[in-house]
């Protein structure tokens, strides 16, 4: 594989079904920077005729013709292409507005796509796109489609390394009918190097190119340093070194309840949680709110002062907190593997990674404190009708006291242990490898969903 070959997301099919359907809506695609947005927007191209490719970023012409009063579709057509020479045909031209966050009147104008010119395919994608959006609340309720983009989860890192076989027999596992032993130690030691690796498509193309990690880690200390460069980018009134306060402390808190006393003294609460709410609407960190779990949606019953703070890839993760590589590769002993909670941040980012592209779907635990004693389910997710409780365990021992206490009190069908243990099942608990958890979580596969 040429190391700038294209690596197959799940979004694809979703995007061609989009370009196929007769009555669609302009597309939103959004997602924090480098997870590939534009990538899969030039893979989609290729399904068409022509491909008119407009970056806000870079094209002050461009910001300067959606500046005009007159916000008419076929206007702004006829103009990009003349400016860009490219032809813009409804159905074999792909008009893919990028970086759309630096043009206001650009995002105002999807609407009129819709109502006047239909039959155009038009994407529109930002990488801080959400800032813009809390500026036009409801610009285009009803008349824009939102597709949702994260890193690539694990199974498309298995695809982008050829291991198509593996994938195949992950897809067909299920409880009742485990991995062999030799497989699932295969798959673990593959996802070991996804840990270090994460999501970010350059870095797995990397990967993928030359199977050499040390250029891995510095491709992520590039991205890094690019991601804390975008900080100034943010808002102008909060200072970049504030965001980086919070940023890295969410490195060090993670796994626990995010304490803005922990961050600095150098800033007051209200700047450290305005710092906190840029990082989360720039898709850089994801928040995990506590629930009750009394009844759905989980999100009903939220304490929003109670949140557990995630970063977007276990790669950017593991290089802020510099773990060492050894321990996570060569260790089979889950409580080095797991140094900085980096299982738990996989499971979250994978019970994303894993759903519908079309939902913007949240993550919630359960933590209940009183004077005798404390107890915490470190994700709490809806299957069907039900809420489930899941732990991700250090190992295969341990009495699972708080999902016992969860499963009593709130009466649900069953609980979940993820861990790097294989399929399996004790009374009341289903035992689910970490690898697969995304996928069963949300009966992605037949055959991994809740009846298998």
């Amino acid at each position: 594989m040429g190391r700038n070959a294209y690596l197959n997301r799940k979004i694809d099919s979703d995007l061609l079904s989009w370009a196929k359907e007769s009555e669609r809506k302009p597309l939103l695609l959004r997602g924090a920077r480098q997870v590939g947005k534009s990538s899969a927007v030039r893979h989609l191209a290729e399904h068409f005729d022509h491909f008119l490719e407009v970056n806000f970023e870079l094209d002050e012409a461009a910001r300067d013709l959606f500046a005009k009063s007159d916000l008419s579709p076929q206007r702004i057509c006829q103009d990009l292409a003349a400016i860009y020479e490219i032809p813009v045909i409804p159905g074999k031209t792909l008009l893919f507005l990028d970086e759309i966050q630096k043009s206001l009147p650009a995002i105002s104008s999807l609407r009129f796509f819709y109502e006047r010119y239909s039959e155009l395919h038009v994407i529109a994608a930002g990488s801080l796109l959400e800032f813009a959006l809390q500026e036009l609340p409801s610009f285009g309720v009803g008349r824009i489609r939102s597709m949702f983009m994260y890193p690539m989860s694990f199974r498309e890192f298995l695809n982008a390394g050829d291991h198509q076989i593996l994938l195949h027999s992950i897809q067909n596992a299920n409880i009742r009918d485990p991995l062999s032993d030799q497989v699932h130690k295969k798959i673990i030691e593959l996802f070991k190097k996804f840990l270090i690796i994460g999501g970010m498509p350059e870095v797995v193309s990397a990967y993928a190119y030359n199977n050499d990690l040390l250029s891995c880690q510095r491709i992520l200390d590039d991205i890094v340093i690019s991601l804390r460069s975008d900080f100034s980018k943010y808002k102008e009134k909060v200072p970049p070194l504030q965001l980086s306060a919070v940023f890295d402390s969410v490195a060090a808190q993670m796994g626990g309840k995010f304490v803005y006393s922990n961050v600095s003294q150098d800033y007051s609460h209200r700047q450290l949680k305005e710092g906190l709410e840029l990082l989360k609407m720039s898709g850089l960190v994801i928040p995990v709110t506590h629930s009750s779990a009394n009844g759905i949606p989980l999100g009903s019953e939220i304490d929003i002062k109670k949140q557990k703070i995630l970063f977007l890839d276990t790669g950017i993760y593991q290089r802020i907190l510099g773990l060492p590589l050894s321990d996570i590769i060569i260790s089979d002993d889950f409580s080095l593997l797991n140094k900085g909670n980096i299982a738990e941040l996989f499971t979250g980012l994978e019970i994303l990674k894993s759903a519908s592209c079309y939902e913007q779907k949240y993550l919630y635990y359960w933590h209940r404190e009183n004077k005798n004693s404390n107890a915490e389910v470190d994700f709490v997710v809806q299957i069907g009708k039900d809420i489930i409780p899941l732990e991700v365990k250090s190992s295969s021992k341990g009495a699972m006291q708080s999902m016992r206490l969860f499963l009593e009190e709130k009466k649900s069908s069953f609980g979940i242990r993820t861990s790097l243990e294989n399929y399996g099942e004790l009374p009341g608990i289903k035992i689910i490898p970490l690898y697969a958890i995304g996928d069963f979580v949300n009966g992605v596969f037949s055959k991994t969903s809740v009846v298998g």
